[in-house]
């Protein structure tokens, strides 16, 4: 883990996405079922979290090697495509943290 002091280092970033879904157990089966496309596309590691008042309220983070390589997995086809798959409501909110 580099920590971000310079110009040009790289991070470990977290890319962290908020979203609605129409079912909670729809979204997990298909989440779940496309785990080998998101360790090609570069997570390494990753966490589901449910509002505790709406289950179909997600927060879910994923972990990868830099930011530039979390910046390609938001903008994904294959992202995009398994959001619309799982039924996805509305754009979801996507924010970038660097670890330190």
């Amino acid at each position: 883990m580099t920590r971000g002091t310079g110009k040009g280092t790289r991070e470990m970033a977290t890319m962290f996405v908020r979203h609605t879904v129409e079912d909670y157990g729809k979204w997990r089966s298909t989440y779940d079922a496309v785990d080998s496309s998101r360790t090609a596309l570069g997570v390494t590691a990753q966490s589901v979290y449910q509002a505790a008042e709406n289950p179909n309220d997600l927060t879910v983070t994923h972990d990868f090697a830099s930011l530039e390589a979390a910046k390609a997995f938001a903008g994904s086809h294959e992202l995009h495509e398994a959001m619309g798959a799982a039924g996805v409501v509305g754009a979801p909110t996507i924010w970038f943290t660097s670890r330190i």
